[in-house]
């Protein structure tokens, strides 16, 4: 849950850097949230209904997710603009699925400095390399 409201406290945020873990952990709880609510509604004979509830959350998450697959992309020093390549048919959901697993950086790059490296941060904030 943590991890989720961390998107949400970086709305719209674009600029800087995040982790496989925050992307991943993100994405979990979409799934749960989504799987919740259809159980929840098919259970209480409401399926004809499922699609408002499932559309209102969709339109909260769309900018928080567009936001953390662009740091998830910045992580790894690659422009914002790669997510572009979900739109590719067939192999392009493949590529954007492996960007989103690759690990990111091990070093600060042009989008900041390495989330998962506390120590690394450290010594970049003092001017050592």
């Amino acid at each position: 849950m943590e991890w989720f409201l961390m998107s949400f406290k970086k709305y719209a945020d674009f600029s800087g850097r995040s982790r496989r873990k925050e992307y991943w952990m993100f994405v979990l709880f979409n799934i749960i949230v989504v799987l919740g609510v259809a159980f929840i509604g098919a259970g209480i004979g409401l399926q004809d209904y499922i699609a408002i509830p499932l559309g209102l959350y969709v339109l909260a998450i769309i900018i928080p997710s567009l936001a953390l697959a662009v740091r998830r992309l910045h992580d790894q020093g690659k422009s914002g603009w790669y997510i572009l390549v979900r739109f590719i048919p067939v192999i392009g959901g493949v590529w954007f699925l492996v960007l989103m697993c690759v690990d990111g950086d091990s070093r600060s790059n042009e989008y900041g400095l390495n989330p998962k490296d506390p120590i690394d941060n450290e010594l970049d904030d003092i001017g050592i390399s």
